[in-house]
């Protein structure tokens, strides 16, 4: 039983070939292409007016020298929250529920931000590593731990991102599964799960949006700490 709850989340596969290439792809494909009728289709009005306004929220903590960035953030928050979207349609693939992609996401995009800062400010970045006013005996203790502090953030974002969608995914299956069996036998109370199988679905929908956020967010406050 414990063995089919998780399989949801292996990734499928066809004549032995994975179609997690395929599920990476699909928020780009529903993203309809520029033509002539861009400005007046309502589609792509709206995705505009969405990206702009998604842009707006991630650059705000960034000065205008970190502004460079706004198309790889903006890209990588719509292809996280189209993905983590899809993946709670009913047979469907999550590729975010996957550690290793995660963490394909967050080590290579933390390194830039902290490369970036070494190599514009190398003695401003080094000096996080001590806060001001740290008496002489537990200054080689603090470095250690903020040392330690910085290389977990990227360990950080792709955790805190499989895990929420692990376990929203995981709550979602045993509850469905709960109604199903509770069915036949005991109506009332298979109704009372499922209406909190459907409160449990738009909090997971909540879910999916914020944690695409967060991860994107907590990127552009690294990158300000380094710009």
């Amino acid at each position: 039983m414990n063995l089919t709850f998780f399989d949801q989340f292996m990734s499928p596969q066809i004549l032995g070939m994975p179609l997690i290439i395929l599920a990476l792809l699909m928020p780009s494909i529903i993203f309809p292409a520029p033509n002539n009728r861009w400005l007046t289709n309502r589609l792509t009005t709206l995705q505009v007016w969405t990206i702009n306004l998604f842009t707006k929220q991630l650059m705000l903590p960034i000065n205008k020298t970190g502004h460079k960035w706004a198309i790889i953030l903006t890209s990588l928050m719509a292809m996280l929250l189209m993905t983590n979207l899809l993946g709670l349609l009913p047979y469907t693939f999550t590729p975010t529920t996957q550690l290793s992609m995660n963490m394909g996401l967050a080590i290579p995009m933390w390194l830039a931000t902290v490369l970036t800062g070494l190599r514009n400010q190398l003695t401003t970045s080094l000096g996080h590593l001590l806060p001001e006013g740290t008496p002489t005996p537990l200054i080689p203790v603090l470095i250690i731990i903020e040392t330690i502090s910085l290389f977990i953030r990227p360990l950080a974002l792709g955790v805190r991102l499989t895990a929420n969608l692990t376990a929203g995914h995981l709550l979602i299956q045993l509850t469905s599964t709960a109604v199903l069996a509770l069915l036949p036998t005991m109506t009332t109370l298979s109704l009372m799960t499922a209406t909190i199988l459907l409160l449990l679905t738009i909090l997971e929908l909540a879910v999916a949006m914020i944690q695409a956020y967060v991860f994107v967010l907590l990127l552009c406050l690294y990158l300000q700490e380094n710009i």
